[in-house]
């Protein structure tokens, strides 16, 4: 949610085209990815454990609110649970208050996306699960001065095959993009890896938001986009830590703002999944700090 930079001023819109989207990820992916250096904080080892805890936490309530997405929750219970593992977790919450632009204050610890709503969804006792929807959970904290944030799209009860694959696709898009976070790689290489397998697998990602750097804050450079050449931007190095999140449609990749500020939605109504982990580029290879 808040973990994803919006980047509308930056990334013109595509109208679907395969042929655009490979131009944009060439002039503007690279303008993204080479000029947005600047700022970014290398963390030691001590700073790295401290965003292990607070991710620990996002774990734990994203276990917990995982576990509850059943046909009939509300979306505003699913909070609900959300603010009571963070309290029992000590930590406080990133997203409640939280101003992004000229939005309104958001308004809850957690986001909760479902079905064509691809980011930034508000929980509400008014909107309840229905067997076959997917529902994207963003949640983020702050332990001990150190932020940590992930995100989880799941199923709930037995959803359409389609629905299946596109739930599938999307974490291994995750997987793959993690495998590139080694001292050395290129952070185009890791939206590379996202972009390739959602495209050849018929699905666009979303250009409009993007994944980003993290630690004392919960957004810092760099910005780290689904898209873009491989073997181009900044060089990655130990020590930095970035939220990866593809966020991949079943339809065309353009999304609309809604009238309250914060909920995204896919243009064409497509469903649209979420997932995100943040993880420490380490001369060992990558450790995902909000896993198991």
């Amino acid at each position: 949610m808040m973990s994803m930079l919006r980047l509308v001023d930056s990334v013109p819109s595509t109208n679907g085209r395969r042929e655009e989207h490979q131009a944009q990820s060439l002039a503007v992916g690279a303008w993204l990815l080479e000029c947005l250096p600047m700022g970014i904080v290398i963390k030691n080892d001590r700073e790295i454990e401290k965003m292990r805890e607070a991710g620990r936490v996002v774990r734990a309530v994203l276990d917990a609110v995982e576990s509850s997405c059943v046909p009939g929750i509300t979306t505003g219970e699913l909070n609900r649970i959300a603010a009571r593992e963070l309290a029992r977790g000590k930590a406080r919450s990133a997203f409640l208050g939280y101003r992004q632009g000229g939005a309104p204050p958001y308004p809850a610890v957690l986001c909760t996306s479902v079905n064509r709503v691809v980011v930034h969804g508000i929980p509400s006792d008014r909107e309840s699960l229905r067997e076959g929807d997917i529902v994207g959970v963003d949640f983020a904290c702050y332990k001990d001065g150190y932020c940590a944030d992930a995100a989880r799209t799941i199923a709930v009860g037995i959803v359409s095959a389609p629905a299946s694959a596109l739930l599938a696709t999307t974490r291994e898009c995750l997987d793959r993009a993690i495998l590139e976070c080694v001292p050395g790689h290129r952070l185009g290489d890791v939206g590379a890896a996202v972009e390739s397998l959602a495209e050849r697998r018929g699905y666009s990602v979303v250009r409009d938001f993007v994944g980003h750097g993290i630690g004392r804050a919960m957004h810092e450079p760099p910005s780290v986009p689904n898209y873009g050449p491989r073997g181009r931007g900044l060089r990655l190095q130990a020590g930095m830590v970035i939220a990866i999140e593809p966020m991949v449609n079943a339809g065309g990749p353009d999304v609309r703002l809604l009238a309250d500020g914060w909920t995204v939605v896919t243009a064409d109504a497509s469903l649209s999944a979420h997932v995100e982990h943040t993880v420490a580029i380490t001369a060992d290879g990558p450790r995902v700090l909000t896993a198991a």
